[in-house]
C-alpha cells in the first residue's frame, strides 16, 4: 500500500512540539514574513533553526510556507529568506506567486518546492505546467473531489487537505478581505470576511436574514480514511496555523491512529475533538458534499460539544442535566444565549463541591443567565492534561564487543546513522565479573534522551571488568554524536545566476477592453468601437467571426484546454496555446508577467490588489528590465471578490440576487450552473493611464455604457 505523509500544521514552537511527539511525518510553519497566516504568531530565524534542527532530529520533513503573493519592492526581501531556508537545510518551501515559484526553480535548483493550494491548481494541464518548472508537489484546490484527484495522471507529488477549516471561495481567487479593508487574504491578511452575517436579498426582497450564509462546516475527512488510503494523495494535510497546541496535538495523533489501522472508538474520539474545536463537520468537495452538507449557516464559531441542558436557573445557580461527564476547570456555553466560562466551582446536588460530574450538576450563575437550553463544553481540562508530558522516541540499536585484551567497541545506529566508540582495554575481572544485563541496562539508559533502544547484540567473555564509568561517559558521547548527526544534515546548497532573456513584444497601448454579460451589453460595445470585448461562452459561439470578440474563459475547470478557442481570455495557470491572462492570475510583481509571457500569455490584465501607483510603476520596471509587452488594467467594473464552487446559497439562474452585510453594502451574486459569482459592492474607477484600459459591465444599462466607455476614450485622447 502506498506510504501517505500526515502533514500538520505549527504556528509557534509549542504548536511544533505537539506536532512531532503526536506523530506528523511532516510539518508546515512561517517565517514572520510572506506566510498566509500573518497573524498567527509564526517564527522568528532563531526559532525557525531550531525548528529545522528539532524535526529532523525526529525524522520530520519540515515545509515553510511562502505562500503570498509578492510585491516587486519585497523581491529582494523573498529571495533573502529563501537563501536562509535553504542554507539552513529546509526540506522545501510552498508557494503561491507564479512569479517566485519560476524564479526559485532557476536561482536554487535543489530546492523542493511545492505548489500551495492559494496557486488554485484544478486540473491537469496546470499540474503539467508546474511539473514543468520544476515543482515537486502540488495542493490540490479543496474544490475538487477525491476521483478527479485520482485521475489527473501527472508525475507530480498530490497533497490534499483532510481536516480543518474551509475557504469558501478557491483559494487564492477571494478578494472579499482585499475589497473591502485593505486586507489581503492573498498576502496572508484574510479578516474572514465570510464568517460574518449577510442577508439575502432578491428582486429587493429579503430572502435570509442575517445568517453566516458563506460560513462552512469543518472538514473532517476520519469517516472516509479507507478511501483516503486507497487514493493516489501522497500527503495528507491539516489545516490549522492558528489552532492551540492541544488542537496540535490531538488531530496529530487521532488522524496517525488512523493512518497506522489502529482500532479505537471512532464516535468517542470525534466528541473530544468536538470539545477543541467544532463548527460542525462535514466531508467537503473533496467527498462530494453536498452544498447544504457544506455549510453552516447558524454559527461560525467554536460550538463544542452537546453535553446535557439547563434545567433550572437562580441568580446564584445553574442546574443542569448532564449526558457526558463535566469537570471543574472546564468551559462550557450555552447555546440560547451563546454566552460561557471557565467552570471554576463545580456543585453536586446537594451543594457540595466535586471535582466531576455526570448527572445532576450546579455551577455558578457568573453571566446572569436567565434562559433554558443546551450546554456544550467547549474545553476539556482533563484532556489538555494528558497532553502535557506526551513524548517520541527514536528506535536504535546497541552492538558490543567485549573481549579480554581489546579494546571494548560499542556501536549505535538508528538505521541510517552508525558511529563507533572504542573504550579501554577489557581486562578480566579480579571479583565480580560484569554481566550482560549490567552492560545492557547502563547503555540502554536513555531515558531523558530522544532515543530509545529496540535491539541489543552483545559478544563478550564471560569473567570481564568494565567500569560502569566507562559505559556511561560512551552512552553520552554516543548519543551526543547522533544527535548531531540527525539534527545537522548538510545542505545542498545550491545559487545559480539568473539570466532574462530582453525581447521586444508587439504591444498595444491606449486601447479600451470590455468584459460583458448580456447581448444588449455586447451590442452597445460593438456601436462604440471598442477595441476588444470579452464574452460568455454563448455569445462567443453567436459572434467569434468579428475579430473584436474574445471568449471569457469558466474558471476553474477541469479541462481548461477541451473548451479553448483561438482568442480567448483565461484566468487559470497552464501551458501552452496564446491567450489574454484575466486578473485572477494574480500578477503582482514583474517576474510572474515575465515568466507567464514565456508560457504564451500575449497580454496580461494586472492584479487588481495593486494600487494606481504600483501599476504605474510595475509597467515602467517591466519595460526597464525585460523589454515591452501589453499590459492591461482594471479601470472600471466590479472586481469578482468571491468564486464558489456549487449553488450554496440556492439561487435561480439569471436572476437579480444581492447579498447585504451588517453595513447595508450590496453585494451582486449569480450561479451560472456551476459557480457562485459573489461581485464587489461597489465598482472600481482608477485613472491609471498605463496599457490597456478594462472595463468591466455586469448589470450596467446601455446608457451607462456608453456614458463610461466615452469617459474613457476621452481620457485617453486627453492625456
Amino acid at each position: 500500500m502506498k506510504n501517505h505523509e500526515l502533514l500538520v500544521p505549527a504556528g509557534d514552537m509549542d504548536c511544533l512540539y505537539q506536532a512531532v511527539y503526536n506523530g506528523a511525518d511532516a510539518v508546515y510553519l512561517a517565517c514572520q514574513n510572506f506566510g498566509a497566516r500573518k497573524f498567527a504568531k509564526n517564527f522568528t530565524n532563531e526559532e525557525m533553526i531550531s525548528a529545522i534542527r528539532f524535526c529532523h532530529l525526529y525524522g520530520v520533513r519540515i515545509y515553510v510556507t511562502m505562500n503570498t503573493l509578492v510585491k516587486n519592492t519585497e523581491v529582494d526581501s523573498f529571495l533573502e529568506q529563501v537563501r536562509f531556508l535553504h542554507k539552513n537545510g529546509v526540506d522545501a518551501l510552498i508557494v503561491q506567486d507564479f512569479g517566485m515559484i519560476c524564479l526559485i526553480r532557476e536561482m536554487f535548483p535543489n530546492l523542493e518546492i511545492h505548489a500551495s493550494t492559494q496557486a488554485n491548481i484544478c486540473s491537469r494541464e496546470v499540474c503539467e505546467l508546474y511539473h514543468e518548472i520544476g515543482v515537486k508537489r502540488v495542493v490540490f484546490a479543496r474544490e475538487l473531489s477525491i476521483d478527479e484527484i485520482d485521475s489527473i495522471d501527472v508525475d507530480i507529488e498530490k497533497e490534499a487537505f483532510i481536516h480543518g477549516a474551509l475557504c469558501i471561495s478557491y483559494s487564492g481567487e477571494c478578494l472579499m478581505s482585499s475589497m473591502l479593508g485593505g486586507r489581503s487574504g492573498n498576502r496572508g491578511e484574510c479578516a474572514g470576511v465570510c464568517r460574518m452575517p449577510f442577508s439575502l436579498e432578491k428582486d429587493g426582497k429579503v430572502i435570509s436574514k442575517n445568517q453566516y450564509l458563506l460560513s462552512t462546516k469543518e472538514l473532517n475527512t476520519s469517516s472516509e480514511m479507507k478511501r483516503l488510503l486507497s487514493s493516489s494523495i501522497d500527503s495528507f494535510k491539516i489545516e490549522g496555523r492558528m489552532k492551540s497546541p492541544l488542537y496540535v496535538g490531538f488531530i496529530t495523533r487521532f488522524y496517525r491512529r488512523l493512518i497506522d489501522g489502529e482500532e479505537f472508538d471512532l464516535e468517542e474520539e470525534t466528541n473530544q475533538l468536538k470539545t477543541i474545536f467544532n463548527r460542525e463537520f462535514t466531508v467537503g468537495r473533496i467527498f462530494s458534499c453536498s452544498d447544504s452538507d457544506l455549510m453552516n449557516t447558524k454559527s461560525p464559531n467554536h460550538i463544542g460539544l452537546e453535553i446535557g441542558k439547563v434545567i433550572d436557573i437562580t441568580s446564584d445557580k445553574i442546574k443542569i442535566q448532564l449526558n457526558k461527564e463535566l469537570h471543574q476547570n472546564d468551559a462550557i456555553r450555552f447555546l440560547s444565549s451563546n454566552q460561557g466560562f471557565i467552570v471554576n466551582y463545580l456543585y453536586d446536588q446537594s451543594g457540595k463541591l466535586v471535582s466531576s460530574a455526570k448527572d445532576i450538576c450546579f455551577v455558578d450563575n457568573k453571566v446572569g443567565l436567565e434562559t433554558m437550553g443546551y450546554v456544550s463544553k467547549t474545553y476539556d481540562s482533563v484532556l489538555e492534561k494528558s497532553f502535557e508530558k506526551v513524548e517520541r522516541k527514536i528506535d536504535v540499536s546497541f552492538d558490543v564487543i567485549a573481549r579480554e585484551g581489546e579494546v571494548l567497541k560499542v556501536v549505535l545506529t538508528d538505521g541510517v546513522f552508525s558511529f563507533l566508540l572504542e573504550g579501554d582495554i577489557v581486562e578480566a575481572a579480579k571479583s565480580s565479573p560484569i554481566s550482560k544485563e549490567s552492560i545492557k541496562q547502563h547503555l540502554c539508559k536513555l531515558g531523558n534522551t530522544p532515543f530509545e533502544c529496540q535491539s541489543f547484540s552483545i559478544r563478550m567473555d564471560s569473567n570481564i571488568f568494565i567500569p560502569v564509568r566507562s559505559l556511561n561517559e560512551i552512552r553520552r558521547r554516543l548519543v551526543e554524536k547522533l544527535v548531531y548527526a540527525r539534527e545537522n544534515r548538510e545542505s545542498d546548497y545550491l545559487e545559480k545566476k539568473v539570466v532574462f532573456d530582453r525581447k521586444q513584444y508587439p504591444v498595444c497601448s491606449g486601447k479600451i477592453h470590455c468584459s460583458v454579460m448580456s447581448e444588449e451589453q455586447l451590442k452597445t460595445c460593438l456601436s462604440l468601437e471598442v477595441d476588444r470585448i470579452y464574452v460568455p461562452r454563448n455569445l462567443y459561439s453567436k459572434y467569434k467571426d468579428n475579430s473584436k470578440i474574445f471568449l471569457m474563459m469558466e474558471r476553474c475547470s477541469f479541462h481548461p484546454i477541451s473548451s479553448l478557442e483561438e482568442r480567448v481570455l483565461v484566468s487559470d495557470y497552464f501551458n501552452g496555446y496564446q491567450k489574454i491572462g484575466n486578473y485572477p492570475l494574480n500578477v503582482m510583481n514583474i517576474y510572474t508577467a515575465y515568466y507567464l509571457q514565456k508560457y504564451g500569455y500575449s497580454e496580461i490584465c494586472l492584479s487588481v490588489e495593486l494600487s494606481s501607483q504600483e501599476v504605474f510603476d510595475f509597467t515602467h520596471l517591466y519595460q526597464e528590465k525585460f523589454g515591452d509587452y501589453s499590459f492591461e488594467v482594471f479601470s472600471y467594473g466590479r472586481v469578482e471578490n468571491m468564486i464558489v464552487k456549487g449553488n450554496i446559497l440556492n439561487l435561480d439562474q439569471n436572476d437579480s440576487y444581492y447579498l447585504v452585510d451588517s453595513k447595508k453594502r450590496s453585494f451582486p451574486v449569480y450561479y451560472d450552473g456551476h459557480i457562485t459569482h459573489i461581485f464587489n459592492y461597489q465598482c472600481q474607477n482608477l485613472d491609471v493611464f498605463v496599457g490597456n484600459s478594462r472595463l468591466d459591465f455586469y448589470r450596467e444599462s446601455s446608457q451607462e455604457i456608453k456614458k463610461i466607455v466615452k469617459k474613457y476614450q476621452l481620457m485617453k485622447r486627453n492625456y
